[in-house]
């Protein structure tokens, strides 16, 4: 793990002097405040301040608590607006086969009942803040955001420490989200083409690994769940020695602290499992699957192996990705879409998980085209790169459009706070962007050949194949009675 700069130390005999917004102010003296915020404080609840990190032209403060709950924080004073993000480490990786969908029916679970708010109460006191609030899980994390106005931060803390320790797993309300679960994986998945081609390429991918069952979790283990079930993942996980508070906005690190451990500070830590999965097997031949769906024309997803992001080779397998996949003057999708009229879509990218996942290709055929002619045109131009390789002139233009990428996504105090979560729960480096921009940039076009030798291999891949049903509607059929559009 490489941070992008050396741990800043603490002042130890004057206050920091900081720049925010064109004024100097004087930050507080940490021993001071920490000093005076600890004086009564029990054991769980102490805070301890660890090395900032740089982030870009910002600074991530680090504490933690007693308990174990890390809190980063980084103040941007420039509007009157705050992001609260509370990461989780967990997600489907962590579940086994049986109880797979645990994670996500969480996120679920969490916007319910506690002990002192009734159903609805946490959504009503949001909005009337004009608070936005949402979640996600994936297979290394979960995680929950508020971004709100930063006058309300209080009541966001109390909120969300609320549902970490009193969370109800009644029956009732188990049962109902189940409910909702269940349908939501026979919309996404099962009764829509791409959701259930991406899944099958992860179970015929993955073997052994936990990557090999999806997110949402399998139909037979989403109906089977019980109360008893969610509370000893409620115990287990969603305690404060595996989560992260990260906070970007119009905050200060005292301001913010004290309202922490006022809240946080006597929940107990938990004992979280140790990481133990079986290790995945090297794969050493193609896999194959075939489906007949109801698309109006074939398409295809083929999985290479690829490397977990904290490797090496990640930075340079992702721009080998945006050379050939990323915009219309990418060298695959100008060959199968703009010039070869083999596809209408095509689409790619390399999984950013904690362990090796798959650089993932999908494409749609253009009507009358075989999926078997849009794999073999895939495959030429793959083929190609050992007599063309990857250009300079590819390399700048890739760079430069995941560059633009990486800087759009830090613009709101919204996506600096997910960067500096998904990094921290990922790969235990809060400024890991940073790190992973400085080594995008230093790509070379050898690094790419490189890497387009290792993992382009048939060996190491996983191909779906999509054929239309007989009686699937085609793009015709489809567009018939719609006035073109000018």
């Amino acid at each position: 793990m490489h941070r992008s700069t050396s741990p800043e130390k603490p002042a130890k005999k004057r206050a920091a002097t900081v720049k925010r917004g064109g004024t100097t102010k004087t930050a507080a003296k940490p021993s001071s405040w920490l000093d005076k915020l600890n004086a009564a404080a029990s054991k769980r609840a102490k805070v301890t301040e660890e090395p900032s990190v740089a982030f870009g032209a910002e600074t991530i403060q680090r504490f933690r608590l007693g308990n174990g709950l890390r809190v980063l924080v980084v103040e941007s004073h420039h509007a009157k607006v705050v992001s609260f993000h509370t990461w989780f480490g967990v997600g489907s990786r962590h579940e086994h086969e049986g109880k797979t969908g645990l994670a996500h029916l969480f996120e679920h679970l969490m916007f319910n009942e506690t002990k002192n708010l009734p159903a609805g109460t946490f959504d009503r006191k949001l909005e009337s803040i004009g608070a936005s609030t949402n979640a996600a899980t994936w297979n290394d994390w979960t995680y929950y955001y508020e971004d709100l106005p930063s006058d309300a931060l209080s009541l966001v803390v109390s909120l969300e420490a609320e549902r970490m320790k009193n969370l109800v797993l009644r029956k009732p309300q188990v049962v109902s989200e189940i409910d909702v679960v269940a349908n939501e994986r026979r919309y996404r998945v099962e009764d829509d083409v791409d959701g259930t081609v991406n899944e099958l390429l992860y179970k015929t991918a993955f073997e052994q690994h936990p990557y090999h069952h999806p997110t949402i979790g399998w139909m037979k283990d989403i109906l089977a769940f019980t109360p008893e079930d969610c509370r000893r993942f409620y115990k287990c996980w969603y305690a404060p020695n595996n989560a992260a508070i990260v906070v970007v906005g119009d905050v200060t690190a005292p301001k913010l602290l004290a309202l922490v451990q006022k809240h946080y500070g006597e929940i107990a830590s938990a004992t979280i499992p140790e990481e133990t999965y079986p290790q995945e097997p090297e794969q050493k031949q193609e896999r194959t699957d075939r489906l007949v769906k109801p698309t109006p024309t074939a398409k295809l997803a083929v999985g290479y192996k690829s490397p977990a992001l904290s490797h090496e080779d990640h930075p340079a397998l992702s721009v080998l990705c945006e050379a050939l996949f990323g915009g219309r003057s990418a060298r695959v999708f100008r060959a199968l879409v703009t010039d070869g009229e083999l596809a209408t879509d095509l689409a790619a990218s390399v999984a950013q998980f904690r362990d090796p996942g798959l650089f993932e290709i999908y494409a749609t055929a253009r009507d009358g085209v075989a999926v078997e002619t849009l794999l073999n045109g895939l495959d030429h131009e793959l083929r190609g790169l050992s007599v063309n390789p990857i250009t300079e002139a590819e390399r700048e233009r890739s760079i430069a459009r995941l560059e633009l990428g990486f800087l759009q996504g830090l613009e709101t105090v919204g996506g600096r706070a997910e960067q500096i979560g998904f990094y921290e729960t990922v790969l235990g480096d809060p400024a890991g962007s940073i790190t992973r921009l400085a080594a995008l940039r230093a790509v070379t076009v050898a690094d790419i050949e490189r890497v387009a030798k290792a993992y382009l291999s048939k060996a190491k891949r996983t191909v779906i194949l999509v054929e239309p049903s007989p009686d699937a509607p085609n793009e015709a059929s489809e567009g018939e009675g719609e006035e073109e559009s000018e």
